[in-house]
């Protein structure tokens, strides 16, 4: 049941054994907990957020399908996200310790750790419904499963090859857009963007690998770089959105003042690094890339 889809095999078949697989894997971390609860649900929507692209690469072919099951799957993540986005913020002061300049940023950045994790336990404390919340979320991943009993293709290779290449054009046009607009506007909002499409990319190369595996996992490890770079950049504008909201985190002053200074250092580095990385993933036009994907899986299928 691993995340793949081989071109030796009936598409259909193949794309609902691969969803149903994460799924069932989500449902067992969940249910299983090996490392605890939050760990459980960090993995767990790790998953989800697989199943989601797969249904993207498809979604012109079953638009309501894929519209509601994208819905399902992003409410059951929304549910669990509230410890472990918190903890996420922990996690971000512990790697901006990790790039301080001197001894005052680091020694501020240690006490901005110490207060996100104070808050992250109060919050673990008052969530008193997370198991419940666990357990309606196994339900729905289980109706998600039973969902994909009515999800079919034509599985011919012409008709199959077409579908495929459309969700991979469309993908990366949406990766194209975002791209032209990290250069044109310096918001977190359009580096976000580039993240998503970056990683549903990489979900997408792993899903067809079976394609041309050297050329899939050369492309797929770029792809890992440029989401781990964007997602620094977004938990900083997460962690600079806390501080707007929640300004008694922190003591204010000379503290604030280095934390701050070391997000925006930070974050600046990390846009000119990733946007380095996506002009050299996102360099071919997506109609080219499209048509090899086509190509190769004409080739692969016969």
């Amino acid at each position: 049941m691993a995340y793949r889809i081989r071109p030796d095999r009936p598409f259909s078949g193949a794309l609902r054994k691969a969803a149903a697989g994460e799924l069932e894997r989500a449902i067992a971390l969940v249910t299983e907990q090996p490392e605890g609860l939050h760990e459980a649900i960090h993995q767990a929507r790790r998953k989800l957020k697989r199943v989601r692209a797969l249904y993207r690469l498809v979604a012109d072919d079953a638009r309501d399908f894929q519209k509601r099951e994208n819905a399902r799957l992003r409410d059951i993540a929304h549910t669990l996200s509230l410890v472990r986005d918190a903890t996420a913020l922990i996690e971000t002061a512990a790697y901006l310790e990790d790039h301080a300049l001197n001894t005052d940023e680091r020694e501020a950045l240690a006490h901005a750790r110490t207060a996100l994790t104070a808050r992250r336990d109060t919050m673990a404390e008052n969530e008193v419904d997370l198991p419940q919340k666990a357990e309606a979320a196994i339900a729905a991943c289980r109706d998600a499963i039973r969902a994909l009993d009515g999800l079919s293709f034509n599985d011919g290779r012409q008709a199959t090859a077409k579908r495929i290449a459309r969700g991979w054009r469309s993908n990366l046009s949406r990766a194209h857009e975002a791209l032209g607009a990290c250069h044109s506007v310096a918001h977190e909002e359009v580096f976000h963007e580039l993240r998503k499409c970056a990683q549903d990319y990489s979900m997408h190369l792993a899903l067809l690998r079976d394609l041309w595996p050297s050329a899939m996992a050369a492309k797929f490890a770029e792809a890992k770089a440029l989401v781990t770079v964007l997602g620094h950049e977004h938990d900083l504008a997460l962690l600079v959105a806390l501080l707007d909201r929640e300004p008694d985190v922190l003591n204010g002053g000379a503290e604030l003042a280095h934390l701050l200074g070391a997000v925006i250092r930070q974050q600046q580095a990390l846009r000119r690094e990733a946007l380095e990385i996506a002009e050299r993933l996102f360099a071919d036009p997506p109609k080219a890339e499209a048509r090899v994907i086509e190509v190769l899986w004409l080739d692969a299928s016969r």
